[in-house]
């Protein structure tokens, strides 16, 4: 038997997971609390239908996460409690941590009235293997009863080793109808806003060993003076490495200086030609330049030149359901130099990083104590400069793998609740990964070399779902009365029983009072009636022929 959660907790998990895993979620099952049924088919129904009934059948859900972090993606099984199907199932990462998490849910055929709308607000959420608990500090608005007005707030997320996250503010508005049911217009809305970010200022799936340690190449050696004493775990020391996060990004891989927000919604909008509505979900993200390795000299801008917007739109058919989306432009930038461009041509950008060897100081000289980055070096005396041939003159230790994750749709028709049609999709702004080379597990020792995963970490930017459903020809947005349900029919009104059952001695005292009674009257009875008795005058007393002696 499950619990049943109390109001203020009473959302589905599925808001978190919704966003942490970032794949349309089109199953034929819809995630709300099972209807319960009664254990005797002839039972009574557990509640009667309210009146009046809103026609409108609609199923929306919208999620945005403004970051994420995961450690070790897809190394971890995903547990199934059917037997022989985690093979099937895709693996998932041993820790996933995301931050400004928005989303917003719509379904009528929810059994308990507060789940046909949410909107739900998180400042971080959190995944071990799998399994999200329900984040703290979350903002919650549910709908029945409905709200006329959107609840706002400000979160503080914790402080931790991976992530620094500035001020937060939240805003969520569930809406429904006891009469027209989802016909409110925009359902549920949800929003998160951030001040700044940074992630990740330590790789902590990298092997801690020092760079003096690593087993080079033969004829290979780093530059005179080149000491870097905190190792690979820093990725060489370009990261802070270990404690918590600085407040203004410098020292972690990314940072987001400026301010970005996020917006999930679920709404009806119209049908040309009639007056049905359809099912739209919207995730929305808005982005300002993003900072790779702040505070170093090899200091790397992205500036996102558009905004994208997923948006997903279900009329209950095929043919005009469709899936909108705004792929953003990115381009990779120092100095005012465009080294990358990120679009829907160019997906990928590799970005190698390495330690310099000694014969680049036979060309410029002394160097900083960091690797080399894009191919670029920094020097003590010259400034960044470009290597050029990398060959003998850098080890690749990884490579930082820029992309914008490509669309991922899917489509369904639907029969359970409703006959209809759904469709949802997933993107990402940008991903970012962490993928260790071959020199990097040579120049390892063999015990290290054997644990490194084929994946560090990686950090995604404008994580967005989105998944509408409504029934063949549209939302119906109107209501009906019931006729008012005639009592059952019955038979012979039943008597009652002629004799009670004997279940203690209290059902003898009755008669054994009235028994008591009446043997007690009669004594009265047969007292009062008799005559009354002389009683015998006393005998004298007879004078003692001889005298007493005194």
């Amino acid at each position: 038997m499950r619990r049943r959660l109390p109001r203020s907790l009473a959302l589905p998990v599925t808001a978190a997971v919704l966003v942490l895993s970032a794949t349309p979620a089109v199953g034929q099952t819809i995630p709300t609390t099972p209807i319960p049924q009664p254990a005797d088919p002839g039972q009574a129904p557990l509640s009667s239908p309210p009146a009046p009934t809103p026609t409108g059948k609609a199923v929306g859900e919208a999620g945005t996460a403004l970051g994420m972090v995961r450690l070790l993606p897809q190394a971890v099984p995903t547990d199934a409690i059917i037997d022989d199907m985690e093979g099937d199932l895709p693996k998932q990462s041993a820790l996933e941590g995301g931050m400004g998490l928005s989303s917003a849910q719509a379904n009528s055929e929810a059994y308990l009235s507060y789940e046909r709308s949410i909107a739900q607000a998180s400042p971080f959420g959190v995944s071990v293997a799998g399994n999200a608990p329900q984040a703290p500090g979350s903002l919650v608005q549910t709908a029945l009863p409905d709200n006329p007005e959107p609840a706002t707030t400000g979160f503080n997320a914790p402080e931790n080793p991976l992530l620094n996250v500035g001020l937060l503010n939240g805003r969520v508005h569930a809406r429904w109808s006891p009469k027209l049911g989802p016909c409110v217009g925009t359902i549920a809305d949800a929003s998160t806003e951030l001040a700044s970010l940074s992630l990740l200022n330590v790789i902590p799936t990298m092997p801690d060993i020092p760079l003096p340690n690593l087993e080079l190449p033969q004829n290979l050696r780093l530059p005179d003076g080149f000491e870097q004493a905190k190792g690979l775990a820093s990725l060489g020391g370009l990261l802070e490495g270990g404690g918590e996060t600085n407040a203004d990004g410098s020292g972690s891989l990314l940072s987001l200086p400026n301010t970005l927000s996020s917006r999930s919604l679920v709404k009806l909008v119209d049908m040309p030609g009639t007056d049905r509505k359809a099912v739209q979900s919207v995730s929305t993200l808005q982005a300002a330049n993003v900072e790779i390795l702040k505070g170093t000299p090899l200091n790397l801008t992205i500036k996102v030149a558009s905004q994208p917007t997923l948006k997903v739109t279900s009329t209950g058919d095929p043919k005009t359901s469709k899936v909108e989306y705004t792929a953003p432009v990115l381009t990779v930038e120092r100095g005012g130099e465009v080294l990358y461009r990120l679009d829907a041509a160019n997906p990928t950008a590799d970005i190698p990083i390495g330690l310099p060897l000694a014969g680049l100081t036979e060309r410029f000289g002394p160097l900083e104590d960091i690797p080399v980055v894009g191919g670029l070096v920094s020097t003590i005396n010259q400034g960044v400069q470009r290597v050029g041939e990398t060959t003998g003159n850098v080890l690749d230790l990884g490579v930082l793998r820029l992309s914008i994750a490509g669309l991922d749709e899917k489509r369904m028709p639907m029969t359970e609740p409703f006959k209809g049609f759904q469709l949802g999709a997933s993107a990402r702004l940008l991903d970012l990964q962490i993928l260790p080379t071959k020199a990097l597990k040579d120049a390892l020792p063999a015990d290290a070399a054997e644990r490194l995963p084929s994946s560090l970490a990686q950090l995604s930017l404008g994580e967005q779902v989105a998944r509408s459903y409504a029934p063949e020809g549209g939302v119906e947005c109107g209501f009906v009365t019931p006729p008012p349900e005639a009592p059952p029919a019955g038979g012979k009104q039943p008597q009652a029983p002629k004799e009670l059952a004997y279940t203690s001695a209290a059902y003898s005292a009755v008669p054994m009072f009235w028994t008591g009674t009446a043997m007690l009257l009669l004594g009265v009875v047969l007292v009062a009636a008799l005559p009354n008795r002389r009683k015998p005058a006393p005998a004298p007393v007879k004078p003692s022929p001889f005298p007493r002696e005194k």
